[in-house]
Formats: structure tokens, C-alpha cells, sequence
């Protein structure tokens, strides 16, 4: 779970975060669930969990890889 506070932070950084995430997680079969620790701040941009998304999917497919 990434805590969701990193999303008041630059796009980059939460790009950054996202991948230290993944990394954590490392390759494997089964997959993962990226998840935000507590939801999403009501005051968060919607600029930024576009970032968080797009970068899960882009940073998130090499650890797919068999």
C-alpha cells in the first residue's frame, strides 16, 4: 500500500514512490493489488492519482514478465 499522503506531493515524486512500491513487491506469477493505504484525500488533485495510475500501469508490467 502506498499512503496516500504522497499524492500532495509533484506528479515525479509520486511517479518515484509508485515505483519503490513495486519494487517491494518484486516479480512473481500471482500478481499484486496496488493499493492507497487509506483512500483517497478529498483535496487531492485529480491530475495526480492520473499519474498514480498511468504509472502502476507503465512501471508495473516488467514485473509481469515470466
Amino acid at each position: 500500500n502506498m499512503d496516500p499522503c504522497v499524492l500532495y506531493a509533484s506528479a515525479d515524486r509520486v511517479e518515484q514512490e509508485v515505483a519503490s512500491v513495486l519494487a517491494s513487491f518484486g516479480k512473481g506469477e500471482t500478481g499484486h493489488v496496488f493499493n492507497l493505504g487509506h483512500g483517497i484525500h478529498p483535496t487531492i488533485e485529480p491530475e495526480k492519482m492520473e499519474r498514480l495510475i498511468n504509472s502502476v500501469h507503465t512501471l508495473s508490467e516488467p514485473y509481469h514478465q515470466k
